[in-house]
């Protein structure tokens, strides 16, 4: 299932904020949310933010709580915007079998949202309920009977998108929040580990910048060595197609920050101007490289070689 952008962009920066302003938990409170729930909304833009200039407080406005509580059907409506399910309740919800449900997963069929880690430290993948709905009345055709010819050498080539897209769903709504392109191009360097980035990167004071604006590590539940690392494997991809197509996009994003304002250097009393720095992989031969070896949606013919999750997954 493609990933689509919410109804709004969800993050702003303010110097001071007209009118009254709520911490997160409070929000959460007032809008009838668990903390998850507020947080997914967060993420997924539903709930838009005020943060200071270095994006450390976040609060949200009373006007955008009014807002929210003022919808039709509140507080309904927002809770089933960030409702998850595992892999149980949603086929269950699609009235199909686990199993069933876990091999379309598998396949590409649906992007999930969010993860834990049960007690055995399996990865346990969560979906939106109203995206396994949506994908039940667009594909009924898949929740019965002999699946595609296309899913099923997925299926037996050993392919897993589920952490491959999960990575994609992330990346997408992380780039939507940045604000500036040093900011988008970080985003896309977290993708890469610190060898790929060196190569890709080699001004150490650019590395040393896109590493500063870099997003907080993902919060996985619970909190442990064992959950941090399994975060850590799920953000890494590992398959050579996924990685070049970050490490393209990443030139493409340098290139668009370079021509604006250059990366701080020690001694620089200023930001420093528009900097040009000549490299061995320029933008004409990323976008081309870019168009050749984009990732390709799970559900066509020619879907490329899946990212396979750094564990073994529960559901």
């Amino acid at each position: 299932m493609a990933v689509t952008e919410a109804d709004r962009g969800n993050t702003t920066t303010a110097a001071g904020s007209a009118g009254k302003a709520l911490a997160p938990g409070r929000a959460a409170r007032e809008l009838g949310l668990k903390r998850g729930e507020f947080e997914l909304a967060v993420q997924l833009g539903h709930i838009g933010v005020t943060t200071d200039g270095v994006g450390a407080h976040r609060r949200i406005a009373m006007e955008e709580v009014d807002r929210l509580r003022a919808m039709e059907g509140f507080p309904d409506t927002l809770r089933g915007r960030v409702m998850t399910v595992g892999t149980a309740a949603a086929a269950e919800l699609v009235g199909i079998s686990p199993a069933r449900f876990t091999r379309l997963a598998r396949a590409g069929c649906f992007t999930p949202v969010s993860f834990h880690l049960n007690r055995y430290r399996a990865v346990v993948w969560m979906y939106l309920a109203a995206e396994v709905e949506e994908f039940a009345s667009d594909q009924p055709a898949l929740l019965t009977g002999r699946a595609p010819e296309a899913l099923r050498g997925r299926l037996a080539a050993g392919e897993d998108w589920r952490a491959r897209n999960w990575r994609g769903r992330r990346q997408a709504l992380l780039l939507r929040r940045a604000e500036g392109a040093w900011a988008r191009a970080a985003v896309l360097a977290g993708a890469l580990d610190p060898v790929q980035l060196a190569e890709v990167v080699d001004d150490p004071y650019e590395r040393a910048y896109l590493n500063r604006l870099r997003p907080e590590p993902v919060a996985v539940r619970p909190d442990s060595p064992a959950a941090r690392e399994a975060a850590e494997r799920l953000l890494s991809p590992d398959d050579p197609d996924e990685i070049l197509w970050c490490r393209t996009s990443l030139i493409l994003a340098l290139e668009e920050a370079r021509a604006g304002v250059g990366a701080p250097r020690p001694g620089d009393a200023v930001r420093p101007a528009a900097v040009v720095v000549a490299r061995p992989e320029g933008g004409g031969r990323a976008r081309a490289l870019l168009a050749k070896w984009r990732l390709r949606e799970p559900g066509g013919d020619s879907a490329g070689a899946s990212g396979r999750a750094g564990g073994h997954s529960a559901g």
